[in-house]
């Protein structure tokens, strides 16, 4: 029997009549209450996106945010092409950047003068430009849904999505993980179409999602799985028609479909690449950095000491760890029990949607770093095993108690306990992020305190937009060798990697000699020493003796009134998920040195 929306697999056979009976009237009922439901969605999930979208500005304190897209996209006009020189992340969403800077801001000099006088906007744009991408994965992941299950299951994946934490928060930021999701859930959507249809659109919509997720991050490919796995299961489709009398009429009956899934293979394969290529041209006309950068980019992931400060239980424990948060408990339970309700009675599906989350799980636990953000390009297939399990549990929940009022008092609590953790967490990031930052607080309080062309040390968690009011401005001031004595040389910067392995005591009474009497310490860095402190000794020793020979002067906490601080990760240290942050940014310290010429 055929469901809504093409949910049933032999739709395609059904001849609806002229006259619509009353279930088809009930149906159309049906069709509107999804579509009010799903308006809601579409309106939520974007206001949780777009919340504190101005977070920090017009300083970027995000690393990867300051380094990558919008300034490679504006890199584009200063240098007059379109070659980004740059693939260790692919460039479709910093392609889009370039054609939207160019709309809004009229030619390349434009563009680049308004990254200098004005970044607010220029950011703001480009982070609008993320959320509006993440939200429009909501809608792909509605009509995914109603095509493998229905409506119904269609509109609680997306409404799991549009309230998750992780989806939430990095639309905020104008990087590649939330714009991601739409080209993943398009190909998910083809790969349903084929399962179900096997139309040439379908493969075609496959396959452009395929190709523009692969060009938006590497990892996005993932969702090659479903689609090769719909196109065998539509190429296996090929049993002869019983009421076949001659086996040459059987015979055809098992080559047609088989053909058909071949050709369908072949349109899938041409329009992945072809929209890989277009998004993502320079992987072919500049073959030899692409390749070079694609490599490195893999070999850093993949690095077995992993950052200094990180979690050792391994990748595939602090993924299924990212999921309880990122998505939620009751939800990550939820859809594995949608993975097994699958395997027991809608094996195709399971084949469908299962595989591609565990090969995912599987090879991103094995690199050396890990992050749950990485975790985003399964996000559609979670959201969608999770829904499919909660409303089954309500259908069969239903039958067995008696009541009209059962079935829909228990959709109601059931949709409630699902979405209450991700929105409670994604409101609270929406208070976190409107609120200024605690660097931003710092930066404030410097400039009031502290005399021009003074000689400050500040630790790297800031742009260097935001030191330039200090003719002097430096993240360290010399190396230090092994044993913790001052290595001799020019002073230099040195890079967020590596600075926790620079420090040492010996540093203060460097500071002290040559006039560098202040010193702005944050948590972010002193967390990963303290974190790790027999990896760095030399550094945790530095922070002590800074505590004791130092005044603190003035301090910047990111916590609510009475809350503990939470102890490093590089999750909740800078996506604020424990609802002790009341505002982003770490705990800042600005300590005055009173020995040597500071007296």
């Amino acid at each position: 029997m055929a469901t809504a929306e093409g949910e049933g697999p032999d739709q395609a056979t059904i001849e609806r009549p002229m006259m619509a009976p009353p279930s088809d009237r009930g149906s159309a009922a049906a069709r509107w209450w999804a579509w009010a439901g799903l308006a809601v969605v579409l309106v939520v999930g974007l206001a949780l996106r777009l919340w504190g979208v101005r977070q920090g500005l017009p300083y970027v304190y995000n690393s990867d945010e300051a380094d990558h897209f919008v300034t490679r996209a504006v890199a584009m006009f200063a240098h007059g092409t379109l070659n980004p020189k740059y693939f260790a992340n692919p460039p479709a969403f910093t392609y889009m950047l370039h054609g939207l800077f160019d709309v809004r801001y009229g030619g390349a000099s434009a563009v680049v003068q308004a990254l200098v006088r004005d970044p607010t906007s220029v950011y703001t744009l480009a982070r609008v430009a993320s959320g509006l991408l993440g939200t429009a994965a909501l809608w792909l992941l509605y009509l995914t849904g109603a095509r493998l299950f229905n409506r119904a299951v269609g509109l609680l994946a997306a409404a799991i999505q549009a309230v998750a934490f992780l989806p939430v928060f990095y639309a905020h930021l104008a990087l590649g993980d939330a714009p991601t999701l739409a080209p993943v859930t398009l190909s998910l959507l083809g790969s349903a179409g084929v399962l179900r249809k096997g139309r040439a659109r379908d493969y075609l919509l496959a396959g452009v999602g395929l190709g523009l997720a692969s060009a938006t991050k590497y990892t996005g490919g993932i969702v090659i799985v479903p689609l090769l796995v719909a196109i065998a299961l539509r190429g296996r489709d090929s049993a002869p028609n019983p009421d076949s009398a001659a086996r040459g009429t059987a015979a055809r009956g098992v080559t047609g479909p088989a053909r058909q899934a071949l050709r369908g293979l072949a349109l899938a394969g041409v329009s992945a690449l072809a929209a890989f290529l277009i998004a993502n041209p320079y992987a072919l006309l500049d073959f030899s950095a692409f390749h070079r950068e694609l490599v490195h980019q893999s070999t850093l992931a993949g690095e077995t000491q992993g950052k200094l400060g990180a979690p050792r239980e391994g990748g595939l424990v602090y993924y299924l760890w990212s999921f309880t948060w990122g998505l939620g408990w009751l939800p990550s339970l939820a859809a594995l029990g949608g993975a097994l309700t699958l395997w027991r009675g809608e094996r195709r599906l399971w084949w469908l949607l299962v595989p591609a989350a565990l090969v995912f799980l599987a090879f991103m636990g094995l690199q050396g770093r890990y992050f749950g953000r990485w975790l985003l390009p399964i996000f559609p297939i979670v959201c969608l095993l999770a829904a499919h399990f909660a409303l089954r549990t309500v259908d069969g929940a239903a039958r067995l108690l008696s009541g009209g009022w059962v079935r829909p008092a228990l959709g109601a609590l059931v949709v409630v306990a699902l979405l209450a953790q991700g929105f409670v967490y994604s409101v609270h990031a929406g208070l976190t992020l409107s609120r200024a930052d605690t660097r931003t607080r710092t930066r404030d309080w410097m400039l009031m305190h502290i005399p021009a062309h003074t000689r400050v040390v500040v630790e790297p968690v800031s742009p260097k937009e935001w030191g330039e009011r200090w003719h002097k401005y430096f993240s360290l001031i010399s190396r230090i060798s092994a044993t913790g004595a001052l290595v001799p040389g020019r002073e230099q910067r040195v890079g967020i990697e590596d600075y926790e392995r620079t420090l040492s005591p010996a540093l203060i009474g460097y500071y002290e000699h040559n006039d560098y009497c202040w010193v702005a310490t944050a948590s972010t860095e002193s967390g990963r020493a303290l974190a790790d402190p027999r990896a760095v000794p030399h550094a945790v020793a530095y922070y002590r003796a800074l505590a004791r020979q130092g005044e603190v002067v003035f301090s910047s906490s990111p916590y609510a009134r009475g809350e503990r601080a939470v102890a490093f990760n590089f999750d909740w240290s800078f996506d604020y998920y424990p609802l002790a942050y009341a505002r982003p940014g770490p705990q800042m310290t600005v300590y005055r040195l009173h020995g040597g010429r500071c007296a």
